[in-house]
């Protein structure tokens, strides 16, 4: 999978699904359709402004709402590499696993990370960097089958490739 680095562009707590793609683009799973209305319930202009690989990275219960798997599909068609939260809800914890978006815990990212600073992410190490003022955060490092999952493409492709 390796390192990830990008432009980050922040958010508060509580983020929900319905801010993440809101209910009238739920009539398809096109994920590039889904990631043109990314974020939109917050930020109508995001999936405009954002760069392929940059990165979202925002305070607690990042995902709560209902459980739709279209939110993190929203997020990796708008092209984001990787989330990075003080905290998921768990049902979008276990869905961005399944459709292959990397997310990772770490505490002080909400308060020591802001819109627009260069951000590496290091998966086998957890290590997570802000370039812009040189603080590190710890997640927890991802195990290869998970970085293979997430490259893969989410679980289905992942189950698929092996057997």
């Amino acid at each position: 999978m390796g390192r990830i680095e990008g432009k980050a562009w922040t958010f508060g707590d509580n983020i929900d699904t319905d801010v993440i793609i809101p209910a009238p683009y739920l009539v398809t799973t096109d994920s590039a359709e889904l990631g043109r209305h990314c974020m939109e319930g917050v930020d109508p202009n995001f999936s405009k402004k954002i760069v392929r690989g940059d990165i979202i990275v925002a305070g607690r219960n990042f995902g709560c709402g209902s459980s739709r798997e279209h939110a993190p599909m929203a997020i990796k068609g708008a092209g984001i590499a990787c989330v990075v939260a003080e905290s998921f809800a768990r049902i979008f914890f276990r869905n961005a696993l399944n459709m292959g978006l990397a997310i990772f815990e770490a505490d002080g990212v909400a308060e020591g990370i802001a819109s627009g600073d260069r951000v590496s992410v290091d998966p086998d190490s957890g290590e997570i960097i802000n370039h812009a003022n040189a603080r590190r955060f710890s997640a927890h490092p991802m195990p290869s089958f998970m970085q293979d999952l997430i490259a893969s493409g989410g679980l289905m492709a992942y189950v698929l490739k092996k057997r």
